[in-house]
Parts: C-alpha cells; structure tokens; sequence
C-alpha cells in the first residue's frame, strides 16, 4: 500500500512525514522544500504480533508495512504545471491513497503562502487543481472511446456514460470520489489515470496547545468538508510527532499518555487508511516466524493464500484456521485444538480480521 502525503507548502507535511517514517526527510520554513518525493516504509503497529511472538518463541516478526511519499508541495495553477505541478501530478497518480495536510494553526513566524489560514480554502485549492487535471485526462479519454462508440461497441457506450457521468460531477464542485465508484466500474475507462477519486484523508496539523481541546474551529471545519467529500479526517500535532519519533520506543507510551492520547498520530493514520481502503490482515504464526498479510476485506482463503506464494493459491486445498482472540484466551494450539476451535475451511470461505492461518496446498 502507498500513501501520497500532500499539501500546500508549508504546512507541515515534510514535519509529519519525517514523524511518522522517520527518514529525515529535509524539512524547512520556505515553499517547495520538498521537490523529489521522499520515500518511507512504516511497520504496521499491530499487537497481536508481539502476543504471538511470545507464545511460539518466533525467531523473527514481520509486520505489514505502508510505504509513505512526501510529494512536493502544490500551488494554484499546478494543474497547467505552475510551481511544481507537473512532478506533483504525475507523483500523486502512482499512489494508492492520499494524505493531505492541512493548517490548523495560528503562527506569524511560520511562513504561510496564503497569508491567512483557511485549511477549507486550501484544501480546496488541491482538490480542485485534481479535479482540472482529472477533466483533462477524462477529455483525452473520451476521443479514444467515441471512436469505438461509433461502431455500435456497447462497452465503448457505457464508458461515455460514465465519462459524462464524472464530467458532471467535477463541473458541479465536486470530486470524483464523492460518486463513490467501485474497482469494476473505474476500469471501464481504465480509472487509475484519475487523481480525485482516490481516497483521502484530511489531516488537520493542529498546535501542541490544541491536543485535546474540541474548539479548534479550524478542524471543525475540517471535519464538516471531509464528510461532505466522503472522506475521513484526523486531527495530529506534526511537531509533537516528532519528538514522539525521536524518544526510544519504550518510552513513547508514557509520554502519549502524559498529553492525554491513547494512539500516536501514526497509529491513527494507520487505522484510517485500513477503514478507508478495506483493508484487514490475516496472520501466520510459527516457531520460525510471525507475520502479518494486508488483504482487502472480502478475499477469499485462496486468494490470502496467493498473497504468501502464487503456488499456494493454485494448489491450495483448503486453510486451517483459528481466530486470533481463541489461540490467546486458550493459551496453545493444542488447546485450541482440543476445544474444537481448529477450523478446516475451503474454497469458499471469506477470511476474517485476525486469522491465523495454515495453508495446506499440493503442486
């Protein structure tokens, strides 16, 4: 999974980015810090991996991992390649989801380009300059199809109809993403070229002094153009992060709890992102290993299987499963196994948040 972390300069996205991987991304008080994407692969945070570590003695733990990209900052105009437009748009298309920062404080002696802050009106100016970009390449495929529509190609038909469809939606305000489009209807007109539909967060960069408080009227209003874009929205302090990022690890719980707040800014995003993409993990558990796999909510046991080797998908016979929450109130597989909770699934069977996975497979 990658996530593209966007804003406007200066708002402290390349703050948060180095908070959250941890890569030392360049960070400074002038527009266009950040010019090249910076790159960081995140551990999932998930403690069924540390329970599990213990109970089989693992050699090694893998968690699942996102990888973060701290794309340059946008600008008005960046749709006809003002600022840095043309690298912002060609980098935002190859991600999965986007995270956009937003500023949700008052400080004279950070440079803001718009000189008030208003995150509505910036969050604004990005999705508009997507949704300009998007009304281009829907523009160019439109020609493609009309060629084919001509020759009574009734995919070619539906594809117009759906390209007029999302026309409509732009020319009205609104982005792509608010049609709420599944996988199988963007691929009739190869969908992945678009940049509005993807699906986003808002994340509200709030002062150290508004952790906590619930009258930021900043993120209030945040929070009320999220749900009318039919995203989700957080509130982080970019600077607090990075102090958490710097302190040894076993020493964060304390001080998270010493500011009131029960999860990092990390593990929120993290639980963002899995909601608002459908994702789950199903994990594998053994003396020589304990791994997390992320899968789509929905997939079958052979389809998980295929996620560890595609052998295992196309010899796959069937899954012995146990749920996680059974192996830790029992204490043992073999306790599993003797209360009768071992299960032996097929082909069929939908996999569940928390499985614990063997896969018997023949090739």
């Amino acid at each position: 999974m990658k996530i593209g972390v966007v804003g406007l300069p200066n708002v402290g996205k390349s703050t948060l980015f180095n908070a959250i991987t941890e890569a030392g991304a360049e960070c400074a008080n002038y527009p266009f810090c950040t010019i090249e994407p910076n790159v960081g692969v995140v551990a999932v945070p998930d403690e069924r991996l540390t329970a599990l570590e213990k109970l089989y003695s693992a050699r090694r733990v893998v968690p699942a991992t996102i990888e973060f990209v701290d794309i340059a900052g946008l600008v008005k105009g960046a749709s006809r390649g003002e600022g840095l437009g043309n690298k912002f748009l060609s980098h935002i298309r190859e991600v999965d989801a986007i995270i956009m920062v937003v500023r949700c404080f008052d400080d004279a002696d950070i440079i803001n380009v718009s000189d008030t802050v208003d995150p509505v009106r910036d969050a604004d100016t990005i999705n508009t300059e997507l949704m300009l970009a998007d009304l281009e390449s829907i523009e160019k495929r439109r020609a493609r199809f009309e060629k084919t529509a001509k020759s009574g190609d009734p995919k070619a038909a539906e594809a117009l109809a759906l390209l007029d469809k999302m026309t409509e939606c732009i020319n009205s305000g609104k982005t792509l993403r608010t049609l709420g489009l599944d996988y199988d209807t963007l691929a009739t007109v190869d969908g992945q070229f678009l940049l509005s539909v993807k699906p986003i967060i808002y994340c509200a960069n709030i002062s150290e002094a508004d952790i906590g408080k619930a009258d930021n009227k900043y993120v209030a209003a945040v929070k009320e153009f999220a749900a009318k874009d039919g995203a989700a929205a957080v509130d982080i302090c970019a600077k607090v992060e990075q102090e958490i990022s710097a302190l040894p690890k076993d020493e964060r719980a304390e001080y998270l709890d010493a500011l009131g707040l029960e999860k990092s800014g990390l593990e929120r995003i993290i639980t963002s992102c899995y909601s608002l993409l459908g994702l789950m993990s199903f994990l594998t558990a053994g003396e020589k290993e304990v791994r997390a796999w992320t899968i789509a909510r929905g997939t079958t046991a052979p389809k998980a299987a295929g996620k560890i080797h595609t052998d295992f998908e196309r010899g796959f016979i069937r899954a012995e499963i146990v749920s996680y929450d059974d192996l830790i109130s029992l204490g043992s597989l073999a306790a599993v196994k003797a209360a009768g909770k071992l299960r032996s699934e097929g082909k069929d069977y939908v996999m569940k948040d928390g499985d614990i996975v063997d896969f018997k497979f023949n090739i």
